[in-house]
């Protein structure tokens, strides 16, 4: 299996992470059963996970994309930065994807621009939690992943300066 020289080590497998997107698609089935969600991926963190977790809802469903980021290398910048259109989600069940919950400037702001167009609900799955760094106080997923300590990630999707999103696993960089 290809490890890159900075990554210290795996913090998920492709096998643990396929069985944990596996309970979370089966969970958001239950909830989302008879309903249509509309699936909102995060671009571009989240996509691998947004993949593969809409394959494990077994429900009607439609999706979205909206690109979001505050990273800039390793360091939140502290600035949330919103690209293209808003979707049209007036009275619509949604569903936001993405990849970690950091700092969660990124989504918490990301969620009132889409309370703005007055969903019938909005909901948050994340891969990742790392609750040790949160900014905006209270902020949690519906539906998450794995919690981890303040390590800087990357795999399944997660980058740094725009590399290593195609490793199959969660590994922690170096450093």
């Amino acid at each position: 299996m290809y490890l890159p020289d900075e990554v210290e080590k795996i913090l998920f497998t492709e096998e643990q992470l396929k069985a944990r997107v596996k309970e979370l698609g089966e969970q958001l089935t239950k909830e989302y059963s008879g309903r249509n969600p509309l699936f909102l991926c995060v671009l571009r963190g989240a996509s691998v996970f947004f993949g593969d977790l809409i394959r494990n809802v077994e429900c009607p469903l439609e999706i979205e994309f909206i690109k979001a980021s505050s990273y800039v290398g390793t360091n939140s910048s502290g600035e949330v930065s919103v690209d293209g259109e808003m979707p049209n989600i007036s009275g619509r069940d949604v569903v936001l994807v993405e990849d970690i919950v950091d700092t969660a400037r990124t989504l918490s702001r990301l969620k009132a621009l889409l309370m703005k167009e007055a969903p019938k609900s909005l909901k948050v799955a994340a891969l990742l939690d790392k609750p040790s760094r949160r900014v905006v106080e209270g902020f949690k997923a519906d539906y998450t992943g794995y919690e981890i300590d303040d390590l800087f990630v990357v795999g399944y999707g997660l980058d740094c300066d725009m590399k290593f999103r195609n490793l199959p696993y969660v590994g922690v960089l170096k450093g």
